[in-house]
């Protein structure tokens, strides 16, 4: 069993990851953080109930899936409690110069438009560095849908830079 010092350690070295993935979920950076946040408590009370064999990345990931899986019952229940647009939020505003701002805010509006499970997918596999059968455990999917998922995903953004293009 891991330490639970390590294990903050552990989590606190994850962050990053673990909010890229809310985000590609959430589409809100409030909703995002309160996910991570969510997640990160859940692993903490369950620590005894991970596996170490299946790496704790791998763990967390599908506790906020599972969650925010949860999170969107409820809200449908609820209906329109909750979700603050993505841009709207100032989290992710920074200090970049005015092309950086609009090739983000393009890359992100892309992003943003793309389905979230071929957000999550796209995400999973050429962010984070997933393999096609790892995020298609973490998504509790078949290994083919996440292939499928991809392809379409990176036709979807190919679509929008060729209408881009022929546009300018």
């Amino acid at each position: 069993m891991i330490s639970p010092s390590t294990l903050h350690q552990d989590l606190v070295a994850l962050l990053p990851r673990l909010r890229r993935f809310a985000l590609s979920m959430t589409r809100s950076a409030a909703d995002a953080d309160d996910l991570v946040q969510d997640a990160c408590a859940k692993a903490l009370l369950n620590a005894a109930n991970w596996d170490a064999a299946q790496g704790l990345d791998r763990w967390v990931f599908r506790i906020m899936r599972n969650q925010w899986i949860s999170e969107l019952r409820k809200r449908h229940v609820r209906l329109g409690q909750g979700q603050i647009d993505a841009t709207d939020a100032d989290e992710l505003r920074t200090d970049l110069t005015g092309e950086d701002a609009v090739a983000l805010a393009q890359l992100m509006g892309r992003l943003a438009a793309l389905p979230s499970a071929y957000g999550a997918v796209l995400l999973l596999v050429a962010v984070e560095g997933y393999t096609y059968q790892e995020a298609a455990d973490l998504l509790e999917v078949p290994t083919g849908t996440v292939m499928s998922r991809l392809y379409r995903a990176r036709q979807m953004l190919a679509g929008h830079l060729q209408e881009t293009r022929t546009v300018s």
